[in-house]
């Protein structure tokens, strides 16, 4: 089986969304699923269904992260150090705009562009990888090609 890295704080917030999931999700889904059976038939019951529904998303968000976690191989990007690679926190400047941005690349399932984690299988994280300070790279990406230089790369 492929190992899936995650940085440490990734994995620590998977663990702790499964903790949630098992033991407040859970169990509330399993006491409203047993008052919908209350009410009556079943086939009408639309809170019966709509609790089965979320059970059903409950107990396979659940197998996802322990599957992830299963098979995690936990980086430190403390230890890391040289050119940009997983783990990397890169500062970039869009040569078109001049604006900034801090971009963390991590793997996928801790991937969240709008908090400055990005999938390290975007396009934007391939064309970064092996590339160092004052680089400049160029991305495609469906809004057109963007241009980018690395203004710094540490590893935290």
């Amino acid at each position: 089986m492929e190992k899936i890295p995650l940085t440490r704080s990734g994995a620590v917030q998977l663990e702790a969304e499964m903790k949630t999931l098992k033991s407040v999700d859970r169990p509330t889904i399993i006491k409203a699923i047993a008052e919908a059976r209350e009410l009556g038939d079943l086939k009408e019951n639309a809170e019966y269904h709509s609790a089965r529904e979320k059970q059903g998303f409950i107990e396979g968000r659940i197998k996802e992260l322990e599957a992830i976690l299963g098979r995690a191989d936990i980086i430190d990007p403390a230890k890391l150090s040289g050119s940009v690679k997983f783990g990397a926190t890169v500062t970039l400047v869009d040569e078109d705009t001049d604006e900034e941005k801090i971009y963390q690349v991590v793997g996928e399932p801790e991937a969240d562009i709008e908090n400055g984690k990005l999938n390290m299988r975007s396009p934007l994280a391939r064309a970064l990888i092996g590339k160092d300070e004052g680089d400049s790279i160029e991305v495609r990406t469906p809004g057109g090609a963007r241009s980018y230089e690395i203004l710094k790369v540490k590893f935290i």
